[in-house]
């Protein structure tokens, strides 16, 4: 008799968090489905595909916080009382209340790291309340899994202080890139036929800190705007923090405001793009940095801890102080005028237990049917 699997996802709907659940699912349907029953609890059907892997939706769960925390710290009990799992797999930072034996959580969120201000209540009501109420729902039950999954150090060492956890997985995501080539691209920008052209893609939150490149490109000559462009996924319907950027800086015609992008739009600014900025204040991973790293183009990287374990080994790489936008500037004009701004980053090293993408991670956690 086969073993189950449970996967609860049933918050995920779009974006990043979507893109987890399809990738982890894939791979279970690959290459785990033949041994084990998966059953994935989701917020609908209709946004997935896999024969081998039954599905089980909870198209209310993103009504209200109550509803979801009933779903987790309720109804799922008595679920898994009916389904027996032998693994248990919450996909979304909360530990619920099930009956299993071997229980994960996969926390990859990094709203309640990040110190809130008292002006994040008016940019973003929603983010603000959020960081500060989800910090404690982390810590229920964070206790009783058999494993708690992070993707980079600094979360596993906050973990460790925060919670006193000896079991903390460090587990890289592995990006696939389909369509960059970085044949074409040197350290030197040629911008005698067009403008230099710096991208940042991310949703609109008040720590992905939009406002300072906004700020760096302001501080500019217009000698040096009329030779720059900005593309910034911001419109002024996203949200109230958005609203801000835009009115505040769309007298600026160099600062293209291009709302949320398709991933294939995307991945066409990485091509188009000559440099990436990543100003964000706190990321559990910063997939952009990883996917735009495979171009081999320049990077302006926020100068933390999470943007260079994220980048690993980089050679074209020049970091700013998150709060200081002259600096910026001045490395945006570097990067325009071929000044040699470029550090060497190297990649983190990273203690056990420690895996590379979803065969790695599923292959560890699995084994703990031998225990």
């Amino acid at each position: 008799m086969k073993k189950t699997i449970v996967v609860s996802a049933i918050n995920f709907t779009s974006g990043g968090p979507l893109s987890i659940l399809k990738e982890s699912l894939a791979e279970l349907s690959q290459n785990f489905a033949a041994n084990y029953r998966v059953i994935a609890l989701v917020n609908s059907k209709e946004l997935l595909s896999f024969d081998n892997i039954e599905l089980i939706a909870f198209p209310y769960s993103k009504k209200s916080w109550l509803i979801r925390m009933y779903y987790e710290y309720i109804y799922f009990y008595f679920l898994s009382i009916k389904l027996k799992p032998d693994f248990w797999v919450s996909l979304h930072d909360m530990s619920p209340n099930v009956k299993c034996k071997n229980r994960f959580v996969y926390c990859h969120n990094p709203s309640p790291f990040y110190e809130s201000k008292k002006t994040d209540w008016y940019k973003n009501t929603k983010a603000y309340l959020f960081s500060k109420f989800y910090k404690y729902l982390y810590g229920i039950n964070i206790k009783k899994n058999t494993y708690v999954i992070v993707q980079q150090s600094w979360l596993r060492d906050y973990f460790i202080s925060n919670w006193s956890l000896s079991n903390v997985i460090v587990a890289y995501p592995h990006v696939v890139i389909n369509s960059l080539d970085k044949d074409q691209y040197q350290i030197g920008v040629d911008t005698s036929n067009k403008p230099l052209e710096f991208f940042y893609p991310s949703f609109p939150r008040p720590f992905k800190n939009f406002e300072i490149i906004c700020e760096a490109y302001s501080l500019m000559s217009e000698g040096y705007r009329n030779q720059i462009k900005v593309y910034l996924t911001l419109n002024l319907e996203l949200n109230s923090y958005a609203t801000e950027i835009v009115n505040k800086y769309k007298h600026l015609p160099g600062i293209v405001f291009l709302g949320l992008l398709s991933r294939d739009e995307v991945e066409n600014y990485y091509t188009k793009a000559d440099c990436l900025i990543f100003s964000s204040k706190l990321e559990t991973w910063g997939l952009p940095i990883t996917e735009f790293k495979s171009t081999g183009k320049p990077i302006l990287l926020a100068n933390l801890p999470y943007a260079k374990e994220t980048l690993g080994n980089y050679d074209k790489v020049s970091f700013f102080d998150i709060n200081n936008p002259e600096e910026l500037k001045s490395k945006m004009i570097g990067i325009l005028e071929n000044q040699p701004i470029f550090v060497k980053n190297r990649k983190v090293d990273v203690r056990q237990p420690f895996t590379e993408g979803w065969p790695e991670l599923f292959n560890l956690i699995l084994e703990n049917e031998n225990r």
